[in-house]
């Protein structure tokens, strides 16, 4: 009798940072063939940039659940994101700006996964409280209708994910920011931290 081997669908996951790809891969792992895309032209510093990515690649060698994801960079390019945010510069955080950003990254995402003949697509970004997951799935089921890949409908916070996230963090001694990457998102986090002292 021989044994069927099940094939995991080959998914491609966008992520922002380890902390939040963390449960998400821990979750995802069983489940999918993951390949990770670090796409995130919104992180204005290089060497925040750099710092992001290279935590990335050390969270996915060292993480048992993990060690079997490959890293794609995306290349760092912050030309593309305030190109994008043109006229938007003055809104808050979380609002239509933020809106343009997460279609953006996803929409890399999506195309790539597409031309690389992957079976489906998501993002970690669903995973942070201070990200809108009604509007990243939405963004996610409209690319998936227009570029033709199969989408994967999340909210990682849910079901204590955010708190497991913040567990493995510290776990894997994660640099954890308090930012985005933008720099309209750091000067609102500076601004947070300059009103409690």
């Amino acid at each position: 009798m021989v044994d069927v081997i099940h094939k995991k669908d080959k998914l491609l996951l966008h992520v922002c940072c380890a902390p939040c790809s963390s449960h998400v891969l821990e979750v995802l792992n069983e489940e999918f063939d993951i390949t990770i895309l670090f796409y995130n032209p919104n992180i204005t510093e290089q060497g925040e940039y750099e710092k992001r990515v290279a935590e990335l690649e050390r969270f996915v060698h060292e993480a048992p659940f993990a060690n079997n994801v490959k890293v794609i960079d995306g290349g760092y390019a912050p030309k593309l994101f305030f190109d994008m945010a043109k006229g938007l510069e003055h809104l808050p955080e979380k609002g239509a700006r933020c809106f343009k950003c997460y279609e953006m990254r996803m929409r890399e995402t999506a195309c790539f996964a597409k031309n690389n003949s992957y079976d489906i697509f998501t993002t970690s970004l669903s995973i942070s409280p201070h990200k809108n997951a009604t509007w990243i799935n939405e963004i996610g089921n409209n690319l998936s209708k227009e570029i033709g890949i199969d989408y994967l409908y999340s909210d990682f916070k849910k079901k204590n994910g955010y708190a497991r996230s913040i567990q493995l963090s510290k776990e894997y001694g994660l640099y954890r920011q308090d930012y985005c990457g933008c720099i309209f998102s750091k000067n609102e986090s500076e601004k947070r931290r300059n009103k409690t002292l």
